[in-house]
Formats: structure tokens, sequence, C-alpha cells
């Protein structure tokens, strides 16, 4: 059995490992656009393709190493997972739905169409349209962001006509995470509630649910941040209405096989949709996660390649969470420069320190955090207790604005 891993950058350079464990032989795609900002491990392949554009090439390699599945690891390798899986006729996600499972605009039609919650969207490259149809809602705030990047890149919470000008500014004169230019701008409803999100892994439209978060985020410049996240427990209010639309909405994007990050709004009317991905999430702790809600994402995603069977037939195993685990992104109020090892120490000594991830290497210059690419790093705290929980993070914040990053 030989798997082909389309963009193992971030979360997916921990798939290789997790195949192999489990007798599968890898092999590397790249896409035409990877985001090659986010970590990525070479020598975890012996064979590492670029695909330059030319599919019926790729293909030819790919049948040439018997490969027998593929599976998109990255946002920037769903695309070309899904054509290559298509072409090659094993196991992948409905090809008629494509870009509903890329394009934020596509996929709120999706459900749409499904009869499922979503939010209002309208898509143009005109400034004019777009303000039209902001101003003819009469409801601010409004969210704008491009249509095909990740990672809170260029997304902005405006509430006047005067920011949501800026905004589509700022998104049609740059690229995407990607390298692509923007060409439109994508103008959303503005949704109210909690914002969640939950990682799957799916085999043969059996979805398991492997993780569920409720996000927090602040405003940074009309920008969205993300602040912190908490994994959830089957208690939580909301939580089984959350997992159900999640499910429905896999349906409605075709997600019938591999990984999906599917960021979910709690509102007073229930789950809407923000955007999925079919692939991997970030941020990616097997181990941490197994001990907390015993299992991982990576790991289900290894196991629905190797032993098919055997994960369809577990695809309700029960959820519960064990311990409480709070993921802490980083934030640079102003610009700063990334610490050496031991200026993590005061961190590290949080009774509920469990493991850092810096983003940069030390001594980088950081401007302020607006988005992920400008976030320092991720702290993962977990306890029993939730009071040690909130007081450790508490200092934590402290510690940001005490001089952590004044090098």
């Amino acid at each position: 059995m030989t798997t082909a891993i389309v963009d193992a950058y971030g979360a997916g350079r921990l798939l290789p490992d997790a195949l192999r464990l489990r007798g599968v032989d890898v092999v590397h795609v790249r896409s035409q656009f990877p985001d090659t900002r986010l970590a990525y491990r070479p020598e975890d392949f012996a064979v590492d393709l670029q695909h330059t554009g030319d599919l019926a090439r790729t293909l030819r390699e790919l049948r040439a190493l018997s490969v027998d599945s593929v599976v998109a690891a990255a946002e920037s390798g769903v695309l070309l997972a899904d054509e290559l899986s298509a072409a090659l006729a094993v196991p992948g996600n409905d090809p008629r739905r494509t870009l509903a499972r890329r394009d934020k605009y596509a996929m709120q039609q999706a459900v749409d169409a499904a009869g499922l919650p979503s939010a209002e969207s309208c898509l143009s490259a005109s400034l004019d349209e777009l303000i039209a149809w902001i101003t003819g809602r009469g409801q601010w705030p409004v969210v704008l962001k491009p249509v095909l990047s990740a990672g809170a890149d260029n997304v902005f919470i405006c509430r006047t006509v005067a920011e949501a000008t800026a905004a589509y500014t700022a998104i049609m004169t740059s690229a995407d995470r990607y390298g692509q230019r923007n060409t439109v701008a994508l103008a959303q409803q503005f949704l109210s509630g909690t914002e969640h999100y939950v990682n799957t892994v799916s085999r043969d439209g059996q979805h398991r649910i492997v993780e569920v978060w409720c996000y927090h985020k602040r405003s940074v410049d009309g920008r969205s941040v993300y602040d912190y996240e908490d994994l959830l427990g089957p208690d939580e209010p909301g939580f089984h209405e959350i997992v159900s639309y999640v499910r429905s909405v896999l349906d409605a994007l075709g997600i019938r096989n591999g990984a999906a990050h599917t960021e979910v709004m709690l509102t007073g009317n229930g789950p809407v949709l923000i955007e999925c991905g079919a692939r991997l999430g970030g941020g990616q702790m097997p181990e941490l996660l197994t001990r907390c809600v015993g299992a991982d994402q990576v790991t289900c995603l290894a196991y629905s390649i190797a032993a098919p069977e055997n994960f369809v037939a577990e695809a309700d195993a029960p959820y519960q969470l064990k311990d409480r685990l709070r993921c802490v992104n980083l934030i640079l109020s102003r610009a700063g420069t990334v610490p050496d090892d031991d200026g993590w120490d005061q961190i590290r000594r949080l009774p509920s320190f469990e493991h850092l991830v810096v983003n940069h290497p030390a001594g980088s210059s950081l401007s302020r955090t607006v988005d992920m690419a400008t976030c320092p790093g991720t702290v993962y705290l977990t306890t029993t207790d939730p009071a040690v929980l909130e007081s450790d993070y508490g200092r934590l914040r402290e510690l940001e604005l005490d001089g952590l990053y004044d090098g």
C-alpha cells in the first residue's frame, strides 16, 4: 500500500510517520502553490514529486510508484488531491463538489443548497457591487476576506463603508497565503455567537468526530486574531447540535474520505458554517490529544487509510474529555523579538504548562500580531482544574505585556 501525500506542510508533516507505523509507504507531491512558511520535513520522503500543472505527467509518476491512495495534508493540496484521486480511481471526495471544498463562496452555496443554515455572502471583483450588497443588507458589522486563503489572512471585520473599502483595497492589492494574487473579495454576514471548530476523519462517507474546540478571538485593527481555543467535552452547551450540523456539512460538501477542519458559529438560532477545510487541522499534538480525548486526527487519518474497514466499524466510538486542554496563541501587542530558549522559562514554569511551539527562530523580529503569520507561537496548557487553567492563562498574557518579546 502506497499513499501520496499532497503538501505535507504544517500538521501534514506528522502524517508520514503515522502511516509508516501502519505499514503504509508514502510519497510526497508538492502542489504548485503550497504555503512554504509552514514546517516541512523533506527527510521523511524518499520520493518528492513537484507537480508543475501537467496532470498527465504527475499521474504517470504516481502509477509507476503503485500509489493506491491520495490524501491532502494542507489546504493548498485540496484541489490537486481531488484531481489525482479521481483520475487514479482511488477513494476520494465527490469530484462534482471540488470547488465547494476550497472556494469559500461556493462552500456556502453548497451548504445552503443542502438546506442547512449558511452565511449570506457576496463575491465580486467590484468594490461598488460589494458596497451595494453591504449597504443593501443594512446590517453591521460585515466580514471581508479572500475567497481562497487561510489562517485568518486578510480577514477584516468592518463596521463602516470606509472600513469595508479599506479592507477591499487590502485584499485586492495583496496575494493570498499561497502566493496567488487576489482577484475577487468575499463579503459575508457577520455571525454573532460562539465560534467552534470540529476536526474529523471520514472514510467511505462515515465521519468520526475526533476533536471539538471552542475558539476565542480578539479584534486587532479591525482584524480577527486567534486568542485561545478550549477543547470541549460532550456535556458542553450546544456540543451535540454542533456535531450533528458538522456531519451534515461534510455530506453537503462531498467530503467522503480524509480529514476535515470545520469552523462553525453557534448562534442564537443554532450552528452556522464559517468555513471548512478538507484537510488536517493545524496545531496537531497527537500524544497530547490522545491523552485528553482518546484519539487524534493524524492517527485517525492514518488508520482510515491503512485499515478502512476497521475504521468504519469504529467511526461512532464515543467521544469523551479526560483532561482540560487550552491552546493559547501567543500575541505581540507591538513589534518585538522572538525570545531565545531560556527566555521562555517563565512560561514553562506555569503549573499547567504542557508544550510550547515557536513559529519563528530565536531573535527574529516580528511585527504586531494581526494574523497567524505574525503569531510568535503556541502554548498548550492542560489540567483537571479549570481555576488553574484560567490563572495560568492570565499570567501568560501578563508575561507577554511585561517584556517577553523585548529581546
